[in-house]
């Protein structure tokens, strides 16, 4: 279950910001270049949305504490975020970024201990 719950969170999460990265860089920002992207992406959010929602179903399976599975999908998501600015805008994450990161985690362990 645990797998599965990061899994599907991973590649929901995943497309969401690729499609929100891509459209910052290559999209023109007026408003119908936007809104004709974002009419083509909708297969594609509800797809990822779908990913995400079950993810978050089958973390509550796992663990019980719906709190928990969503800080972990957060932590997922900052993740995928560093990932997207590194990969779309060439973003090298400073060292704060990465004690944020371990704040983060440390925060994530603290919720899960009872």
């Amino acid at each position: 279950m645990y797998f599965i719950c990061i899994a599907l969170m991973f590649i929901g999460l995943t497309c969401i910001n690729i499609i929100f990265s891509y459209q910052s860089k290559h999209i023109n920002p007026h408003l119908w270049p936007t809104l004709k992207f974002q009419l083509m992406m909708l297969p594609i959010f509800l797809a990822a949305n779908l990913s995400v929602g079950y993810g978050i179903k089958f973390g509550m399976k796992a663990v019980s504490q719906l709190g928990y599975v969503l800080i972990t999908a957060k932590c997922i998501e900052v993740l995928i975020s560093i990932w997207m600015g590194y990969w779309f805008m060439k973003e090298i994450p400073s060292w704060k970024t990465w004690i944020g990161l371990v704040v983060i985690i440390i925060g994530v362990v603290l919720v899960k201990q009872k």
